[in-house]
């Protein structure tokens, strides 16, 4: 199992936290996923080979909350 937290530099409200938890949970092979509105930090736990981090950094870009790097 992977884990990564990495900050989103646009969320901003309950909304962006809810998006992000659902979106990312979607995807098969994430365990979890926690997203924080104060410290604007997401923590995603996964499965490899099911899943890898890119699959999921591309579905953040693509749903408009980008990883910082």
């Amino acid at each position: 199992m992977a884990t990564k937290t990495f900050k989103v530099p646009n969320i901003s409200c309950g909304h962006c936290t809810m998006t992000i938890e659902r979106e990312v949970r979607e995807l098969e092979g994430v365990v979890a996923v926690k997203a924080e509105q104060a410290s604007r930090k997401v923590t995603v736990e996964w499965n490899e080979p099911a899943v890898n981090w890119d699959q999921i950094e591309s579905l953040l870009v693509e749903i408009g909350y980008s990883p910082e790097n």
